[in-house]
């Protein structure tokens, strides 16, 4: 069974930074596009960001320009450096890794962008 692990979420001040990791076990990663999604109280799941096993990038248009999706396929891992954060980048950030028709999940790690 694959797992996620996401870190590196926390409390930052607005124009401040973060890099979140997300780490995956198993033998999914190798062959997975891998995305960051966030979830706002209230609000519905966004797509972040994501990247394919190829390295073609997506973004939302909402953070394009300070966010940068990358992946590591030695280390199993994928990372979301977040510059110039705003408040309304607060949410709670989540991994998620498409096989085919397969999707797996991490448990998020929650970012919070203090005015």
């Amino acid at each position: 069974q694959a797992q996620l692990v996401e870190s590196g979420g926390g409390l930052v001040q607005a124009g401040g930074s973060l890099r979140l990791s997300c780490a995956a076990s198993g033998s999914i990663f190798s062959a997975a596009t891998m995305t960051w999604y966030r979830q706002a109280p209230g609000k519905q799941r966004e797509l972040v960001a994501s990247i394919t096993t190829g390295g073609s990038t997506n973004y939302a248009d909402s953070v394009k320009g300070r966010f940068t999706i990358s992946r590591d396929n030695v280390n199993n891992t994928v990372y979301l450096q977040m510059d110039s954060l705003k408040p309304e980048d607060t949410a709670v950030y989540r991994c998620s890794a498409r096989v085919v028709v397969s999707f797996y999940w991490g448990r998020g790690t929650q970012v919070t962008v203090s005015s």
